[in-house]
C-alpha cells in the first residue's frame, strides 16, 4: 500500500503571515527520506494554500510522483495538465468549504467529467476520480474513462471521532452522529468498514485501482489499511498536525508503521 502524503497545509501555515516560510518544496525531500512513496496537494479555485507557482515547481522538482487534487473548472484543470505530474484527481469545491466535503456527483456532471478525463489522458497522465464509496460510483467512474478512484472515507473518519473522541472538542460541522450513543456509534462504524471494503472490493473487479483518503489519521487507520483492495493512501492534515510536535518524517514514519507487513 502506497502513501501519499498531502501538503496543502504546509502552504496554510505559510499563508497565515502571507510571506515566504514554511515553503512547501522544502518538504520533498524529506518525504522521501521518510518513505513516502507520493506527494499529494490541491490546487484550488480560491489558491487559498497551494498556488500557481507552488504546483509548477513541486512537479518540476519532487523525487517522488505527484497527484495534483483539482476541481473540473477548463481553466484549472488545463494548467495543471501542462505541468504534467503523474496523475490528476478530480474533485469537487465549494468556495466556502472548510474542506472537501464528499465526493463528486457523477451523475450530474457526466459529459463534463468525462471530456476532463479525456483531457487528462491525452497529456499522458493518470486521471483520477475523488468519490464517494457505492457501487453506482464505480459503475460509473468506470463507464466514463476513469482508470484510478480514491474513495472519500470522511463519513468513517466522523463517526470514528464520535465514537472515541471527547464529543464536547467536535467543530460544529461534525453533527451528523452527535446524537448517537456508543453502541449506535459502533454498530455504524462496523457497517462503514464492511461498506468500504464491499465498494473497494468491486473497484478492484472493475479494473479501478483504488485509493481512498480524508479524515485518515494515525488512530482511524488500522481498519483502512487492511482493505487489501485499496492501494493507495493520501493523508495530509494529520500528518502536518503531528509534524508539528514530533516533526514531518517522524510523523510519516508513524504512519508507515501502522500499515501491514
Amino acid at each position: 500500500m502506497y502513501l501519499g502524503v498531502n501538503i496543502d497545509h504546509i502552504a496554510t501555515l505559510r499563508e497565515a503571515r502571507r510571506i515566504n516560510e514554511p515553503d512547501p518544496i522544502d518538504s520533498l525531500q524529506y518525504l522521501k527520506e521518510a518513505g513516502a512513496h507520493q506527494v499529494t496537494f490541491h490546487l484550488r479555485e480560491d489558491r487559498r494554500h497551494i498556488c500557481d507557482s507552488d504546483a509548477r515547481d513541486i512537479i518540476k522538482y519532487s523525487p517522488l510522483p505527484v497527484n495534483v487534487e483539482c476541481s473540473s473548472e477548463h481553466s484549472i484543470l488545463k494548467y495543471i495538465c501542462t505541468l504534467k505530474p503523474y496523475s490528476i484527481t478530480l474533485v469537487p469545491e465549494k468556495r466556502e468549504e472548510v474542506t472537501t466535503e464528499g465526493g463528486l456527483e457523477l451523475f450530474k456532471g457526466e459529459e463534463k467529467i468525462k471530456n476532463c478525463i479525456a483531457m487528462i489522458k491525452d497529456y499522458g497522465i493518470v486521471p483520477s476520480l475523488f468519490i464517494d464509496p457505492t457501487r453506482a460510483n464505480i459503475e460509473q467512474s468506470k463507464g466514463i474513462g476513469a482508470d484510478k478512484i480514491e474513495l472519500h472515507t470522511g463519513k468513517y473518519a466522523n463517526i470514528f471521532l464520535m465514537l472515541y473522541n471527547n464529543p464536547k472538542r467536535m467543530r460544529h460541522h461534525i453533527v451528523e452522529f452527535k446524537d448517537y450513543d456508543t453502541e449506535k456509534l459502533k454498530e455504524l462504524l462496523h457497517q462503514e468498514i464492511s461498506h468500504i471494503q464491499t465498494v473497494a472490493h468491486y473497484a478492484q473487479e472493475e479494473s479501478l485501482y483504488v485509493a481512498a483518503g480524508h479524515g485518515l489519521n494515525k488512530d482511524n487507520l488500522a481498519h483502512i489499511t487492511h482493505i487489501t483492495s485499496i492501494k493507495e493512501l493520501n493523508i495530509g492534515h494529520s500528518i502536518i498536525s503531528r509534524a508539528v510536535f514530533i516533526g514531518l518524517q517522524e510523523a510519516i514514519r508513524e504512519i508507515i508503521a501502522l500499515y501491514p507487513h
